[in-house]
């Protein structure tokens, strides 16, 4: 598996949208970080968008996965940036393979 960072963007002014769709979104990366997909996440502190930690077998899977979040759905992410990332220390590292 690989990990791989994604970056979101959200919609400018997709405050209120993003209210009504965030227990679902929440609830889907419960999901995942459950059956260790997700390995962390959370928004920027500055609310324009998030950063999201997943393991998947490869981008295109990743990227059919995100297509499935909530907040894909709802229209309120403007941009999203996939990186592949290999953390070298810390807690993640042993999620490299």
């Amino acid at each position: 598996m690989t990990v791989f960072a994604v970056e979101y963007v959200y919609v400018a002014e997709s405050g209120a949208l993003r209210d009504e769709a965030r227990p679902a979104h929440r609830a889907w990366l419960g999901d995942l970080a459950e059956d260790g997909t997700l390995l962390a996440s959370g928004p920027y502190g500055d609310g324009a968008g998030a950063l999201l930690i997943f393991k998947s077998a490869d981008e295109a899977e990743l990227n059919d996965l995100l297509k499935q979040d909530p907040f894909a759905q709802a229209g309120v992410i403007a941009g999203i940036r996939t990186t592949e990332w290999d953390p070298i220390i810390g807690v993640l590292a042993a999620h490299v393979s």
